[in-house]
């Protein structure tokens, strides 16, 4: 027997050309701020994770691994790139402690002062040939402690989002916090096609690849004071708090809705594993082998990117026609047939590279704009704000963290054939997720 509670001054849906209104005892907020507040924060993360995913390929190997040849370079670097998603479920954990004690502002200025902390640490760090392993070293603690501060810089504006989402919209709005993805990776691969095509090789690698990461610096601050300005005042304050959007214990989370962040992790596992075999592991393959041009693989894959924002947002439109669901689920299968032609197209010429480059960016693109929201709406109010970010932190992690370096590492090693096995397990991950997930929610 189940019961329904009812709360006082719940906030009602977006509706139309209106406002979010949590009662009459506070001012209106246009769903609008809500969803700019969404993706500058999202960007500037993956525009973040995407500096430092491009320079693992085309800076790390030679500045920090020169003693090993380009592909073991490649690979080291690769470690050293999952540790931010071994930590980032940590730093959720950290946060949420850190915010029953002393509020979201002090736990959104503390991942602030550690992600720029991390992330200038970066831009100044001397190389190997200066130092030796102890610029290895830094660089791992300094992706640990970016790793950290990506957990705690959780706003819970998604989920605010997609609670006041009119039930027609609600694949539109879950699209909006998605979108960053593609527009952090386009922006992040300009800056860095821009500065390999201006400066000479010795130049980029002694403080030309810098650059990128003292943007990340700057983009970093201005967005989480933006979202800070936006979290704390009184108006989403008590949109939150009516929401009942709030940190809740990781060790309570678990024992009452720990298999619902099963579920959700596993059921966008397909979306997460192909994130980065078409972004970073691209261009460290064709870097690796030498059938292209570095800056033409940039080139398409800003292109690409493009691509990944249009899909982004045509799965918004498609999700809310067809089901958020089947949505997912039919990309599964898509991305499951990409998977099987995957070796053609990359042990390819340049053409077919490309196309498995933009190819794999629509099919991200559609598949990725609801990974995030389908299975995190069967969390109730209360456990939603941190079941949320444990789930998305626990999809990075078993989905995307290893992904460029299992898929390198094992493609070297046995041939492209690794790749179309990864995916291929992370669509028969999803499909059977989704069925789990449609067989519990039969027996309630």
């Amino acid at each position: 027997m189940s019961t329904t509670t009812q709360y006082p001054g719940r906030p009602s849906p977006i509706s139309g050309p209106g406002a979010i209104s949590g009662g009459a005892s506070h001012a209106k907020v246009a769903p609008g701020e809500i969803a700019v507040g969404v993706v500058v924060g999202r960007a500037s993360e993956y525009f973040d994770f995407f500096v430092f995913g491009i320079a693992c390929v085309l800076v790390f190997p030679k500045v920090f691994f020169p003693f090993e040849e380009p592909l073991e370079g490649t690979l080291w670097a690769f470690v050293i790139f999952s540790f931010a998603f071994i930590m980032r479920p940590i730093g959720t954990a950290i946060s949420m402690a850190i915010q029953r004690r002393w509020g979201r502002a002090t736990k959104l200025t503390v991942a602030l002062f550690v992600l720029g902390t991390a992330t200038v640490g970066m831009a100044f760090l001397p190389g190997y040939s200066s130092i030796g392993m102890h610029a290895i070293i830094l660089l791992a603690v300094f992706r640990c402690l970016q790793g950290l501060a990506f957990g705690g810089s959780w706003d819970g504006l998604p989920s605010l989002l997609a609670l006041n989402a009119p039930p027609n919209r609600r694949g539109w709005y879950s699209m909006m916090g998605q979108l960053g993805a593609p527009v952090g990776f386009m922006v992040a691969s300009a800056l860095f096609l821009y500065l390999h095509l201006t400066l000479t090789q010795n130049d980029f690698l002694e403080w030309g690849w810098r650059y990128p990461f003292f943007v990340a610096f700057a983009i970093n601050v201005v967005a989480l004071f933006a979202r800070l300005r936006l979290v704390v005042t009184e108006e989403y304050t008590q949109l939150l708090e009516e929401g009942e959007l709030e940190p809740i214990g990781i060790r309570e989370i678990i024992s009452q809705q720990g298999y619902n962040m099963f579920i959700g992790a596993f059921a966008a596992l397909a979306s997460y594993a192909l994130f980065h075999l078409v972004t970073v592991f691209p261009l460290s393959w064709i870097a690796v082998s030498g059938t292209q041009q570095i800056s033409d693989v940039l080139i398409t894959q800003i292109i690409g990117a493009v691509l990944g924002i249009l899909g982004t947002i045509a799965s918004g439109w498609l999700a809310d026609r067809i089901g958020r669901r089947t949505t997912l689920g039919l990309l599964a299968v898509l991305i499951g047939i990409f998977a099987v032609v995957s070796p053609w197209l990359m042990g390819g010429g340049p053409k077919a590279q490309d196309a498995f480059i933009l190819i794999g960016f629509a099919l991200l693109g559609l598949s990725y704009g609801q990974a995030s929201g389908t299975v995190t709406a069967n969390f109730t109010r209360r456990y939603r704000y941190t079941g949320a970010a444990l789930t998305s932190d626990m999809a990075w992690l078993i989905g995307a963290a290893f992904a460029p370096l299992v898929a390198l590492g094992l493609s070297a090693r046995f041939g492209l054939v690794a790749v179309s096995v990864y995916l291929l397990s992370g669509v028969a991950c999803t499909l059977l997720a989704l069925r789990i997930n449609k067989v519990l929610e039969t027996r309630d």
